[in-house]
């Protein structure tokens, strides 16, 4: 794996991490949301290598999808 994915797929995974730590006030959609967005992020970063277009859009797929399943 090329450097620059580590880091962008690192720094996806400490952003995925830090926003959870701040899930304690959250509705349980709220959380689903984040955690589907995170995961999404990852999944996105994994496929595409490490693309910002990739990442981007699984987060946004992810929270989608997050957001929907907790309804």
């Amino acid at each position: 794996m090329k450097t620059i994915q580590r880091v962008a797929l690192s720094t996806v995974a400490a952003a995925v991490l830090f926003c959870l730590g701040g899930c304690a006030g959250m509705s349980n959609q709220d959380k689903n949301t984040a955690i589907g967005a995170g995961v999404g992020a990852v999944g996105g970063a994994i496929l595409t290598g490490g693309g910002a277009l990739g990442t981007v859009g699984g987060a946004a797929v992810g929270g989608v999808i997050g957001h929907e399943i907790s309804k």
